[in-house]
């Protein structure tokens, strides 16, 4: 296709030339109305010819011819393969929809298809580990970035196939800049019903032993008149949960008690009702973090000796920690006639304590007590039944007990594990961490420990007492003199219980012959106590990082079982893990779905959440045009619902004209893209409009005329 049309490209500047013009205007106008001989000059009108032949060469025309080749139309089809596309047979009315929209435009050379698919949330390739929450079906973001590669001179209009739920419109249609028509292809069911769960407010954390509040909402379509329905909330994987009905149409607040620190996994399913679509929105996941706000301890010291500082700048230098610090200086034994009026010490506040605040204690640490008539047996007893409740104990055995005077003499033998024998061993000894306490969090990592297999002297200090004791139950992390246990740790009730043999761990904190880890051994014990979710010595966890499953079990005895994880889908995998040291064993999942996965090994079950835990495409499933409608409007596309019609024929028409035409009662039933008439200059050529010769020949005719004429 060839294009013509004329340049001027003038000899001398455009300026000069127009003054040229006007001089020749002005000397001709002159001749017309000067009188000569009763009459205007003959060869006035020669003169003109030749003088306008002479500024039409100067003004240089010519003719350029384009060589133009047709460029096709593109229309840019975005289909929705979101999640909840794979209702129903919303998947195959889509796929079915746009192999009928590529078979009417196949072999047209006037507009070309662009196809986008917006994949969906459970994508391998768009999982994201920080569970924040997914922004859902973004069509219109898709469609823009498409429209960035395409020629504004070229783009002929867009098409959504979708159900509606569409999580990215413009605000306000006036603002939606689209240079072309918006057709709707939508798939689904015209008012389907769906029951749905979603979370109205939940905390992002909570302090231990606080309870944080919940607010859900169940909705239903109207059509179905349910008053309340059944709750079920599960905490990190366990079977039987806590049941509850709660008002459908309403949101309801219920009470979440947060009794450890570390994150909670909470699972909320809410029962199937009348109308379903999915139950993929039956569900909802809360993640509560337990932060400790102040730990409580309570220690008490059975008499002063240089290990006792080593326990309070421990407890004191932590600004977490409320430490409560009694000394017994004056047991009943010591009687030596002082009036009591003269004694400047406090009186030992049994009941506060022992029976009003036992409770408030996050851990209560003996050190170096033994039976002296201080505290009465009613309040050994309660910290007994504080253990088995759930609260922590720490004993740091006294050299100085005997069978008689020991604790273990008390209430406190049901929740102690190892009973002194009355013997102290009084010679110099390296501790060491058993086989177990390899694999115990608590012990198998301190700084400064040998490997097993080492011949090296260890790296930390001696110690020179130890006291004797035969347990009865828990595990021994750390030996003494002789293989003796050291250190025992014991769970009781719902309670845990540590046991040190020895009051010398105040030599490490002195650096005496290099020290050793004192510090970090107390700071590891407490944690454990106050069950710490990381120093867990039994303990199944899961991390997303990218598209992998990192799965770690922490297990005291080697375990050879796989774990089984079941998929958001439903689906299982085995998974093997390997041994790696200091009681872990780890494997590697390659994962392909966004939610909740499941793990288990037979003994231990845990839930962990990838990418979005509460998918924003599954809030609401119902198909509906109701969202995009404003917008296609707008635009003078249309909207046609998959389930009442096949896909409308599809025309190519002029701008300006309407771009659609439904009326399912007439059977008429068309889209149209617009043509924008498009092309490509492939080559360009100046051709002169006036040849010099032909100029030439012009003006010598024209004078010569001229010259005749008067000459006569």
């Amino acid at each position: 296709m060839k294009n013509f049309s004329v340049a001027w490209d003038p000899l001398l500047p455009t300026e000069i030339l127009g003054l040229i013009a006007a001089v020749c205007v002005v000397v001709f106008a002159l001749g017309l109305i000067a009188p000569r001989i009763g009459r205007v000059a003959p060869a006035l009108g020669w003169r003109l010819t030749t003088a306008g032949a002479l500024i039409a060469a100067l003004a240089n025309p010519s003719v350029i011819v384009e060589d133009r080749e047709p460029l096709s139309d593109i229309a840019i089809v975005v289909v929705d393969d979101s999640l909840s596309q794979g209702i129903g047979a919303r998947s195959e009315d889509t796929q079915r929809a746009l192999e009928e929209v590529e078979a009417k435009l196949a072999g047209r050379e006037d507009l070309e298809l662009r196809v986008i698919r917006v994949g969906r949330s459970d994508d391998p390739a768009s999982i994201d580990a920080s569970n924040e929450p997914q922004s859902g079906t973004r069509l219109f973001a898709a469609l823009e970035n498409a429209m960035a590669e395409v020629p504004r001179d070229r783009f002929a209009g867009a098409m959504f196939i979708t159900d509606g739920q569409v999580h990215d419109t413009p605000d306000i249609p006036d603002d939606f800049a689209l240079d072309g028509p918006l057709h709707v292809l939508l798939s689904g069911r015209r008012e389907a019903g769906d029951r749905r769960l979603s979370v109205v407010q939940s905390p992002g954390y909570g302090i231990v032993g606080q309870s944080v509040r919940l607010t859900l909402r169940i909705d239903e379509p109207a059509s179905v008149r349910t008053r309340q329905a059944q709750v079920t909330i599960r905490r990190d994987g366990e079977t039987a949960g806590r049941t509850i009905l709660a008002p459908v149409g309403s949101d309801h607040t219920i009470e979440l008690i947060v009794d450890r620190g570390g994150s909670s996994v909470y699972d909320i399913t809410v029962a199937e009702g009348p109308a379903e679509l999915t139950l993929a929105n039956n569900r909802a996941i809360v993640i509560v973090n337990g932060i400790r706000d102040r730990l409580r301890v309570l220690l008490v010291s059975g008499q002063p000796h240089p290990g006792e500082r080593t326990w309070r700048n421990l407890l004191k230098a932590d600004p977490s920690v409320d430490l409560v610090h009694f000394t017994i200086l004056r047991p009943p034994e010591k009687q030596d006639g002082t009036p009591v009026r003269e004694l400047s010490l406090i009186a030992f506040p049994y009941r506060e304590l022992f029976e009003i605040k036992l409770n408030e204690f996050d851990l209560i640490i003996f050190d170096r007590y033994r039976r002296m008539g201080v505290l009465p047996s009613i309040y050994l007893k309660n910290i007994a039944d504080y253990v088995l409740a759930g609260g922590a104990l720490l004993d740091a055995a006294a050299p100085s007990q005997s069978p008689i005077t020991s604790l273990y003499r008390t209430d406190l033998a049901r929740v102690l594990p190892a009973e002194p024998t009355g013997d102290v061993i009084s010679e110099p000894f390296y501790v060491s961490v058993t086989d177990t306490g390899r694999r115990h969090p608590v012990t198998a990592t301190l700084p400064g420990l040998q490997p097993p297999d080492s011949d090296e002297l260890p790296q930390w200090g001696r110690w020179f007492r130890q006291i004797d004791a035969v347990p009865h139950s828990g595990i021994t992390v750390m030996e003494g003199t002789e293989e003796r246990p050291l250190l025992i740790l014991d769970r009781v009730g719902e309670g845990r219980v540590a046991q040190l043999l020895s009051d010398h761990i105040w030599l490490w904190a002195r650096d005496f012959e290099g020290g050793g880890p004192h510090d970090e051994l107390l700071r590891r014990l407490a944690h454990w106590l106050m069950k710490e979710p990381e120093l867990e010595e039994n303990q199944l966890t899961a991390v997303a990082r990218a598209n992998r499953l990192e799965i770690t079990r922490r297990n005291l005895e080697p375990v050879t079982e796989p774990v089984e994880v079941t998929f958001p889908s439903g689906r299982t995998e085995q998974v093997v893990l390997e041994e790696a040291g200091q009681g872990r064993a780890v494997g590697v999942l390659v994962i392909d779905e966004a939610g909740l996965y499941q793990l288990t090994d037979g003994q231990r079950s845990t839930i962990t959440g990838v990418g979005a835990l509460n998918s924003v495409e599954l809030s609401d499933v119902t198909a509906t045009d109701a969202i995009l409608r404003p917008l296609v409007t707008a635009t003078g596309g249309s909207i046609s619902w998959l389930v009442d019609n096949p896909v409308p024929d599809i025309r190519h028409i002029a701008r300006g004209r309407d771009m659609a035409s439904i009326d399912i009662s007439a059977n008429t039933q068309w889209i149209a893209f617009q043509a924008n008439s498009a092309f490509k200059v492939s080559g360009i050529r100046a051709l002169p409009l006036l040849p010099a010769l032909l100029l030439l020949f012009l003006t010598a005719a024209a004078l010569l005329l001229s010259w005749r004429r008067e000459g006569r």
